[in-house]
């Protein structure tokens, strides 16, 4: 296996022993160990296609067998955006991920709900399947998939924000981790339009503006969390760059108001682009660094390793399946 080492450039300004919070999935919950650290995989936008569907299982293996990994993340689109989005579809995918040895924390793409209305991919209301694919992969709240899955704490316990199953927050080695749904094609302002019966902008709309509310207010208690429990660093899981554009907006702007305050190294992960690439000081902040990992593949992945103790907190290595 091909290693190439790459630096999390995120300088921590001050470190402070802290626990995890009640309900939320702690280093006691006996997924990180007992060392100083811990190692997670990362992947995004795989399986795509039968070629990578086939060739799955070998990459659950090479991460299976690697002994320092603990915890699986996937940062959405469980398909590619020409293939269907039937409950079949989605299901055979579900179980793949299920073969994970280790938990397998999944936050949505818009090929797995916001893209359905394409032709391509079945003429499907996105809305729908959101909660088709919210049945599939998160079948119990506050449990991820894995064959040893692990409890999260859920947004969904939320009245306010009780749909959205999929914003989860836990805590491993002190770190906090969270997933918001934040998705590509503009976060689900782009129109449906190849809906059967053309866009339902009002409907479309309304969906957007009660997500966006959502994933606000999970940003804010993933921050109020680690300031709270004095947490050495912050991961934020997410689909889509935040970018500055129209659906992302208020979101970039949340995120990068709450890391700066923090003070130490967040990583913002995401997925989308298919480019596995680096973006320290994002967005102007220090300790704010862009992770996007690979796409389109199922050859590929990232290894994480958290350090609390360490000044970056987070480092990162690519690994590459070996050949059948």
């Amino acid at each position: 296996m091909r290693k190439y080492l790459l630096a999390a450039t995120m300088i921590a300004t001050s470190l402070a022993a802290g626990i995890a919070s009640p309900g939320i999935a702690g280093a006691d919950s006996g997924h990180s160990g007992r060392g100083p650290s811990f190692t997670f995989a990362l992947l995004g936008d795989t399986p795509y296609g039968e070629a990578q569907e086939a060739a799955f299982p070998t990459l659950v293996e090479d991460i299976n067998s690697d002994r320092d990994v603990k915890l699986v993340l996937h940062a959405g689109d469980v398909k590619s955006g020409s293939t269907s989005c039937d409950d079949a579809h989605l299901t055979a995918t579900a179980k793949q991920y299920q073969t994970f040895d280790d938990p397998f924390v999944l936050t949505p793409g818009d090929n797995d709900w916001t893209d359905c209305h394409r032709t391509a991919a079945g003429g499907f209301l996105p809305t729908e399947r959101l909660d088709a694919f919210r049945r599939i992969f998160y079948p119990v709240a506050g449990r991820t998939l894995g064959r040893h899955p692990m409890k999260v704490e859920t947004q969904a316990r939320n009245p306010q924000h009780r749909d959205y199953v999929e914003n989860v927050l836990f805590t491993e080695k002190r770190v906090v981790f969270a997933t918001v749904h934040v998705v590509g094609s503009a976060n689900d302002l782009a129109p449906w339009a190849q809906l059967p019966g053309g866009d339902q902008p009002e409907l479309r709309t309304a969906e957007y503006e009660a997500r966006k509310a959502a994933a606000l207010d999970w940003i804010d208690n993933a921050f109020d969390t680690a300031r709270r429990t004095h947490a050495p660093g912050v991961l934020l899981l997410l689909q889509a760059e935040p970018t500055q554009s129209a659906g992302f907006t208020e979101i970039r702007e949340r995120i990068v108001e709450r890391s700066r305050a923090y003070g130490k190294p967040v990583l913002l992960v995401h997925g989308d682009e298919h480019v596995q690439e680096v973006e320290p000081n994002y967005a102007g902040v220090p300790n704010l660094t862009r992770l996007e990992t690979f796409g389109d593949t199922a050859s590929q992945w990232l290894r994480v390793t958290v350090k609390p103790k360490s000044p970056e907190v987070f480092s990162w290595e690519q690994e590459t399946v070996p050949a059948a």
